[in-house]
């Protein structure tokens, strides 16, 4: 007669239960692992470029060299074959080097034993000038590094000290023809090459591919073009004010200021100081003041008109950016490392700013991520 009521079942949950990876904390444990993922793969990307210094750093050069000319690539190329034009560009850019590098050391030659006198004169002065200034120091302090300073520059190390950190001629050698052909194939067959790269990404990604890949060639390029710029007019009003005070190896201290400009925030005031030292010790210090204020006049040329003006947009980096990448830069690379640090973290920047933009599909350009679907489309079309 009476049954028994069967309980209803409860009402459902407003909210139901989150699956693990989908609240807050699991997205953040996704992203964090995505992050040591990319992190990892770049240390040993890092790690093996260190282990094959002698292929990666010509193809660096050439890179850089080739993002350089690549305007000048272009406009010959309107009036004679891509290959032509390749070469004569490698052609003035290996004459231009080497036109630069001969002058400098028959300037070093040429003018050697005036400046190991001119030094072991200068150090001498300098050490009477500590001695017996208004701050006294220990006289046998000071004469045992002014021993150790003129015993060095009268050596045969100080000509040949240089050359102290290559291991051996075969390597420069070796790298330096490298660069020059690897630099010809990259002004040739550039664009071939990207193209041919990013040819297994298909739809949005190897348009983003192409996008970033084009993008960072042109800011490579103009930061290059701009740095060249600016360290050209640096060593050129610096040069001039050394050749007036009769400076030995003014050229050649004029080139250290213009290789100098390509380190940015202390390349250039490094390569200043050091021109007003060999001045001190060469002249007097009344020349050593003027070059300082050549020096700062021609900082102060740069920041505030010049660098502005022919940098442009091709670096946007904020100071802390920069001064990181340089100390990265120069932990894992040396000098060279320190040369390249900043373009690199340029042209970074410019990758992931383009990568994170909305791509809008050209007109007639296949979007679809299938490449049979793709085809499948284009075959229907034809039809």
């Amino acid at each position: 007669m009476f049954t028994k009521k069967k309980a209803s079942p409860p009402a459902p949950s407003a909210r139901p239960p989150m699956p693990l990876w989908n609240d807050s904390f699991g997205r953040l444990a996704q992203r964090s692992g995505q992050a040591l993922l990319v992190l990892s793969i770049a240390v040993i990307i890092v790690f093996a470029a260190t282990r094959v210094q002698l292929v990666v750093v010509p193809v660096l050069i050439a890179l850089i060299v080739a993002s350089a000319f690549r305007p000048v690539v272009r406009l010959l190329e309107k009036r004679m074959p891509r290959v032509a034009a390749a070469i004569i560009s490698l052609l003035a850019g290996v004459l231009a080097f080497g036109g630069v590098i001969t002058i400098a050391v028959f300037q070093v030659q040429s003018q050697f034993t005036t400046l190991q006198k001119s030094v072991s004169s200068g150090i001498t002065t300098i050490a009477d000038f500590v001695q017996n200034g208004p701050i006294s120091f220990d006289a046998k302090q000071i004469s045992a590094v002014q021993k150790t300073l003129v015993d060095f520059v009268t050596s045969a190390q100080f000509g040949s000290g240089a050359l102290a950190g290559v291991s051996t001629a075969a390597e420069l050698v070796t790298g330096a023809v490298l660069t020059v052909i690897v630099l010809f194939y990259f002004m040739k067959d550039g664009p071939m090459i990207w193209a041919f790269l990013i040819t297994p990404f298909r739809s949005v990604v190897h348009a983003k591919l192409r996008r970033a890949g084009n993008s960072a060639v042109e800011t490579l390029g103009g930061y290059v073009r701009g740095t060249a710029i600016i360290a050209l007019v640096d060593a050129v009003f610096i040069g001039v004010a050394m050749l007036i005070l009769q400076v030995p190896l003014a050229i050649p201290l004029a080139i250290l200021v213009f290789i100098g400009a390509f380190i940015p925030l202390i390349g250039a005031t490094v390569t200043g100081i050091i021109a007003a030292l060999v001045t001190l010790v060469t002249n007097d210090l009344t020349a050593a003041i003027i070059v300082v204020i050549v020096v700062i006049a021609v900082q102060q040329l740069e920041g505030n008109f010049l660098s502005p003006y022919v940098m442009g947009k091709s670096l946007k980096l904020h100071g802390l950016v920069v001064l990181l990448a340089l100390t990265a830069g120069t932990i894992l690379g040396g000098i060279f490392g320190t040369l390249i640090s900043v373009p690199a973290a340029a042209v970074a920047w410019v990758i992931i700013k383009h990568w994170n933009d909305r791509m809008v599909p050209e007109p007639g350009t296949d979007t679809d991520t299938d490449p049979a679907t793709a085809t499948a489309k284009r075959a229907s079309a034809a039809a």
